[in-house]
């Protein structure tokens, strides 16, 4: 079980994401109100809070939303799960479509930084079924039954 530390969106595409305390979350859209959503399979991006805390710890003070993340969760190493992993929070349905992305326009971070965990570290989910989220929220993992 996973819980949702932070929830973040951008109204422009690349700009730093900004923290919001709760969303509502449309079936094959995404975010309301975030810059990312649409048709496509990368709706949601989610990223692991152990992840930003390791680079925290090299000394580099990011925000939630600096790595353009819309989720920030606690308890899942969301990288070593499948393609296909599915996920639900209260009414939400979410599926893992990708892990990682090629960065083509590097983010701020990294032209700060020389890193950004992003690419290596996030993943990506389209919305199977809508709601709202907020900020404590159980993210749960659900059983395939393959």
């Amino acid at each position: 079980m996973g819980i949702i530390k932070g929830i973040c969106i951008s109204e422009k595409r690349g700009t730093q994401k900004h923290e919001v305390s709760e969303a509502k979350l449309i079936a094959d859209w995404g975010i309301e109100n975030d810059a990312h959503a649409g048709h496509w399979h990368r709706q949601v991006s989610l990223l692991s809070l152990e992840k930003i805390e390791a680079f925290r710890a090299r000394g580099v003070e990011v925000e939630f939303g600096a790595f353009g993340e819309n989720l920030i969760v606690d308890g899942y190493d969301f990288r070593n799960l499948p393609v296909g992993t599915r996920f639900r929070c209260n009414d939400v349905l979410l599926e893992m479509t990708q892990i990682g992305k090629e960065c083509h326009s590097h983010c701020e971070i990294y032209k700060v930084v020389g890193d950004c965990i992003m690419p290596r570290e996030g993943v990506f989910a389209k919305v199977l079924q809508g709601g709202t989220i907020k900020v404590g929220d159980e993210l749960v993992m659900e059983e395939t039954g393959e």
